[in-house]
């Protein structure tokens, strides 16, 4: 028998959230208990930060594997809230199209090709992370941050500086 936690049985095409130390892992649903995902050599359950490794990695195997030898002891979901954004493709075509990409091995980027992009684009023919997208917001606003500080001393520095170095000079 088969069963799945957190009362979320996944419909083929569903796309699968994996929720591993310092990033998600993506999936797709492809019925009987198996999904189809992109993995880098380093993607493994439950080893936590060390799959990191794939920052580096610069391609990944397209594996179809049980969906519990997958996730591991790792929180998951399932996550199609890009249904509200895009129409997704039939059950049928998700499932057909992520089947025939097993055993591929295919470029991988954290950034541009990475496991979201890849069901994302099974599902909607879209590819997308939303991830990338968060990490990439953090980074613009702690660089905004870093340069209104840098402005806010330099200003600061020109108001007050020359005024000690005048008085400096009158001593």
């Amino acid at each position: 028998m088969f069963f799945f936690k957190y009362d979320e049985t996944p419909e083929p095409g569903d796309l699968i959230e994996v929720f591993r130390v310092g990033y998600q892992h993506w999936a797709v649903y492809v019925g009987d208990g198996l999904v189809v995902h992109l993995a880098p050599p380093s993607e493994v359950a439950d080893t936590g930060a060390s799959s990191m490794m794939s920052l580096i990695c610069e391609r990944a195997m397209v594996k179809k594997d049980n969906l519990w030898d997958v996730v591991g002891n790792d929180r998951w979901t399932i996550n199609n809230t890009l249904d509200k954004k895009y129409k997704p493709h039939s059950a049928g075509t998700i499932v057909k199209e992520a089947c025939a990409f097993v055993g591929q091995e295919l470029p991988y980027c954290l950034f541009r090709l990475n496991c979201e992009h890849f069901v994302t684009e099974l599902r909607y023919g879209k590819p997308e992370s939303r991830q990338v997208c968060k990490a990439q917001e953090a980074v613009m606003a702690v660089g905004a941050f870093a340069v209104v500080s840098f402005g806010i001393v330099a200003l600061a520095g020109a108001l007050f500086g020359g005024s000690r170095r005048e008085k400096e000079d009158k001593q």
